[in-house]
C-alpha cells in the first residue's frame, strides 16, 4: 500500500500509443522529499549545462550533474560528460527507484530548475549512449512543475504535474515516438531537483 499517495494507479499508460509512462505519485512523506532536496542541493557538484547548437557553444542557466558507476560517459548535445562517483543519498534513491519499478540502472543526471523560469524545450532522450527502449525513471524533488508529451507524429499532447517527491517512469518505444518537455513559467517561484535514473551501455 502507498501510504502517501493511495489514489495514483502505477500501472496506468498516460500515453495512448507508442510507448509507456507510468506514475507513482508521492512515493515518500513530505519530510523525506524535503530532506533529500536540502541534501540534494548542498552535496551534489551543481555546473551549468553547456550544449553545443549550430557550432556555438550555449551556457545554460539551469544546473546539472552526472553521476553513475566508475567512468560512465555520457554525450548529449554534442558535450561527453564523465559519471562522477555515486554519493550515499543517490545510491539510497536509486535503490527506491529500483525496488518501485522493477528495473535496474547504472547512472543519473540530475537537473536544478532554480524557478519557473528555466525549463527544458521538447526533446527525446534517444541518444546512441542509452539502452535502447531502455527505462528511464525520473524523481522530482522541490517545487511541482507540469511535464508534457508531445507525439512526433501526430502531435498529440499529454501533460501531468509531477509533485514533490514523486516517481515517473518512461519505458518501451516512448522516447522513439514521443517528445517530452518541462514548460516554463513565471508563476512559479521556488526550486526543483529532478533525477533521471538511466542505463548506459
Amino acid at each position: 500500500m502507498d501510504l502517501f499517495n493511495n489514489e495514483t494507479d502505477s500501472s496506468y499508460n498516460y500515453l495512448p500509443f507508442d510507448g509507456i509512462v507510468n506514475y507513482y505519485g508521492k512515493i515518500m512523506s513530505i519530510k523525506e522529499a524535503n530532506h533529500y532536496f536540502d541534501s540534494l542541493l548542498n552535496t551534489i557538484d551543481w555546473r551549468n549545462d553547456q550544449v553545443i547548437i549550430f557550432g556555438k557553444l550555449i551556457v545554460t542557466k539551469r544546473k546539472i550533474a552526472w553521476y553513475g558507476d566508475t567512468d560512465l560517459k555520457y554525450t548529449y548535445s554534442n558535450i561527453t560528460r564523465t559519471a562522477l562517483p555515486w554519493t550515499p543519498e543517490l545510491l539510497a534513491l536509486k535503490r527506491i527507484t529500483e525496488e518501485r519499478t522493477k528495473e535496474k540502472f547504472n547512472s543519473c543526471l540530475l537537473n536544478l530548475y532554480h524557478s519557473g523560469n528555466e525549463g527544458m524545450s521538447w526533446h527525446s532522450d534517444d541518444e546512441k549512449d542509452l539502452k535502447e527502449d531502455g527505462a528511464i525513471a525520473s524523481l522530482s524533488f522541490g517545487e511541482e512543475r507540469k511535464f508534457s508529451f508531445k507525439h512526433k507524429e501526430t502531435k498529440e499532447k499529454v501533460s501531468l504535474t509531477l509533485e514533490n517527491g514523486s516517481l515517473l517512469i518512461m519505458k518501451g518505444a516512448t522516447q522513439e515516438f514521443w517528445l517530452h518537455s518541462l514548460p516554463p513559467s513565471k508563476l512559479i517561484i521556488y526550486p526543483r531537483i529532478n533525477l533521471t535514473f538511466r542505463t548506459i551501455i
